[in-house]
Order: structure tokens, then C-alpha cells, then sequence
């Protein structure tokens, strides 16, 4: 549905990490098709760290834990302002919210089965529905939407050259290490060290290629990676909690591949261009595994639908996670080191 250049766009997608990651291209294919028009993201705090340095963006950045005074700042951050188009790309209650404190004329969300939390009533005009799509695809389809082009546009987030002399250091040689971001945000969907650490001595031991344990500084990622290392019989590297977001996104691009659960890292390796080994039985890769990598994914959700719930994948709600304990144990060491072995022997 083409429509005419607007003079300003409002792009409201908060969180979380790896679907703001999806998003860059969306904002990217607006710039490119309206180069006139002004760009706004209304984002979440930690989310705005990933993005910062996009180029002609102007970001209002929205501490989710801030509290009432993060309102008022939002609240005078947009006092007077009126948007001829909003792109309301996230359907939680929060976001809900804060579209509403949004005045734009044109009012674009999401198709009514993937709706929720009031997300009707925030927006005036829908993306049609689409069944069984991937969300990376999804927040394509506004633009498409929009009759926007969205070919041939750069997934890749910037780097600046002190971010990529950190990578140079730890990955002397290009494309030959592999990284293991063992954890996510959500401790259900991780796998159990003992997998891990089986995997990373069969890199060591059958390919020779260093193995780098990354990841961010919680107390669980940190614990994680301590057991992983302590299980190995194999000298890894352990990195957790010692880079930035931007020196991370860098030691991905210089990497061979990526090992990783359902988190962010799964969407930053592939938006810069490096393939992922991705771990999904608490999640479909289907819908949000990581795009240009699903056929290196280990993939066990079908599996546990029927152990968890008796029902086919199919029969669910799309995006429905199957957080159980214990559902990360479907997937095998012997899984992964055959999907690692297929990639490296391609990679070369």
C-alpha cells in the first residue's frame, strides 16, 4: 500500500535486544525510500546502546524502570509534537501505553491475531495477517506495507575501530574462532553446561579452532561460563562480562560462528553477517530464530509441544514459549556437533 513521502515518522519498538537488532532494517529501508523525512524511535534504555550510532536517527530513549519520572521525561520529550505517521512495532501493555501518548494522524500496528494488551486501541490501520512468519519478517512488513522497497538493505549494526581492535586481539585470525554466548535473559531456555563444554573440546580437539566463551556481566552468565570452562578438558577462553555491547558486536563479526540460545547474540551474529548455531526447544526457530542461519539451527520444539503439552507446534499459539524445565534437554551434544560440522566443512 504505497503512500505519499511523510515529513515525520515516529518508530515505537522498545525492547528486547534482539528485535530491536530486527528492526535496524526497518528503519533503514524508511531513511532510504524517504530521505527527507525525519525519523524518531521512541526505545528502551539498554536497547539504545545497540542502535546509538545509527546516523540520522533522533532516539527518545525510555527507562523502563525509571518510574513515573521516566514518564514525565517522555511526556515532555514529545509535549506539542504531532507525527504524520506512527509505526507501532511492539504489541506489550508498556508499549501500548507510551503509543498512546503519541499524536500522529496515521497510526500503523500489528494484524488483529497478533495483537494484545490494547494494541487495537493505539492504532488506526494494520500490517495484514500472516501466519507462521518470522518476527525479523514481520517488522519487515510494515514497510511493505507502506509500499517502502526493503531489498538489498545493510542488517549489519556499526562498529567503530576501537571495538574492532578489541576483536583483533582476541581473534588474531579472522573467521576462525568459535564464540559460545551460552545464555539468555530468560534461564529456561538455556542449555546445560555439560552440553556446552562437550561441544567446545570437540572444536578444540577434531578442528583446532580456538573457542571464546562470550556474554554479558550477570551473575548467571558469569556462573555459566565458569562451569562450562571448568568442564572442559580443552583450553577455552572466557570473556563473559569483560567487553562492551560494541566491542561484542565486533567479536562476532570476526568470528568463524556462533553457538547461542534463544537471545540476543542469535540476531547480532546474523545481522553481521557471521552464521549461528542457534539452540530452540523452549522457542521456535521458525519464528525467532536467528534469520539466514535456520538451517544450522538445533531445533527441538515440535518435540517438546507434544512432551509438554500434547499438541503439535502447529496447534499452539504462534510464539508461544514452552518454558519448562527441563525442555532444553531435548537437544543433544551429538545434535550440535553435527550441525557444527556441517558449517565449519563449508566455511572451509
Amino acid at each position: 500500500m504505497a503512500v505519499s513521502a511523510p515529513s515525520t515518522i515516529c518508530l515505537l519498538r522498545l525492547s528486547a535486544l534482539g528485535d530491536v537488532c530486527n528492526t535496524v532494517p526497518l528503519a533503514r529501508a524508511l531513511q532510504r525510500s524517504w530521505p527527507e523525512a525525519k525519523l524518531t524511535w521512541i526505545i528502551g534504555k539498554a536497547e539504545h546502546r545497540l542502535v546509538q550510532a545509527l546516523p540520522d536517527i533522533e532516539f527518545i530513549v525510555f527507562d523502563k524502570r525509571g518510574g513515573w519520572p521516566a514518564w514525565r521525561t517522555l511526556l515532555r520529550e514529545l509535549r506539542g509534537r504531532r507525527f504524520d505517521l506512527l509505526i507501532h512495532a511492539q504489541v506489550s501493555a508498556r508499549s501500548n501505553l507510551l503509543a498512546g501518548c503519541v499524536r500522529a494522524r496515521r497510526r500503523l500496528g500489528f494484524d488483529r491475531p497478533r495483537a494484545r494488551e490494547g494494541h487495537g486501541l493505539v492504532i488506526n490501520e494494520r500490517i495484514p495477517a500472516m501466519s507462521f512468519q518470522h518476527q525479523a519478517e514481520a517488522l519487515l512488513s510494515f514497510a511493505d506495507h507502506l509500499g517502502v522497497e526493503t531489498k538489498g538493505i545493510d542488517r549489519a549494526l556499526p562498529v567503530s575501530e576501537p571495538a574492532l581492535a578489541f576483536a583483533r586481539r582476541h581473534q588474531p585470525l579472522p573467521r576462525s574462532a568459535v564464540l559460545i554466548s551460552p545464555a539468555s535473559s530468560h534461564s529456561l531456555r538455556n542449555w546445560h553446561a555439560d552440553g556446552y563444554a562437550e561441544v567446545a573440546d570437540w572444536v578444540v580437539q577434531s578442528t583446532g579452532r580456538p573457542v571464546i566463551l562470550v556474554g554479558g556481566p550477570s551473575d548467571g552468565e558469569r556462573a555459566l561460563g565458569a562451569e562450562i570452562q571448568e568442564r572442559t578438558r580443552s583450553p577455552v577462553t572466557n570473556l563473559i562480562g569483560q567487553d562492551t555491547l560494541e566491542q561484542a558486536l565486533a567479536m562476532l563479526q570476526r568470528s568463524a560462528c556462533l553457538i547461542t540460545p534463544d537471545a540476543g547474540p542469535a540476531h547480532f551474529a546474523a545481522a553481521m553477517g557471521t552464521p549461528v548455531v542457534g539452540l530452540y526447544a523452549a522457542t521456535w526457530s521458525r519464528r525467532s530464530g536467528p534469520l539466514g542461519s535456520l538451517q544450522h539451527c538445533v531445533d527441538r520444539y515440535e518435540e517438546a509441544a507434544q512432551k509438554f503439552l500434547g499438541k503439535r507446534a502447529e496447534e499452539l499459539r504462534w510464539g508461544r514459549r514452552l518454558e519448562f524445565p527441563g525442555v532444553m534437554d531435548l537437544i543433544g551434544a551429538d545434535q550440535v556437533i553435527d550441525r557444527l560440522q556441517r558449517l565449519l566443512v563449508r566455511l572451509g
